[in-house]
């Protein structure tokens, strides 16, 4: 499923206009996003967890040429799925 086909769900479940899911289902990424970038967690119980996991810096080597390189240390999004989302796909 893609975002358009996620927002036609929603606009035919909630019974909304396509262009109101359109909305909700922005201002639900938009609001995931911000919490996150504040370095905060999202927990939405039963569905899942999002949160930031920190990357420290590393060394690596560059594929090419095989010189050392300096990988920056990082901030990663992450998602943990809840119990309820686990037991309803198995």
């Amino acid at each position: 499923m893609n975002k358009q086909e996620l927002i036609a769900s929603v606009a035919d479940t909630a019974g909304l206009q396509r262009s109101d899911a359109v909305k909700a289902v922005e201002a639900v990424f938009d609001a995931i996003s911000a919490s996150l970038k504040k370095g905060d967690e999202v927990r939405l119980v039963g569905f899942g967890t999002f949160s930031v996991s920190k990357r420290k810096a590393s060394t690596g080597r560059n594929p090419r040429t095989g010189e050392p390189m300096t990988i920056k240390a990082s901030s990663q999004p992450k998602f943990k799925a809840g119990k309820l989302l686990k037991d309803s796909v198995n």
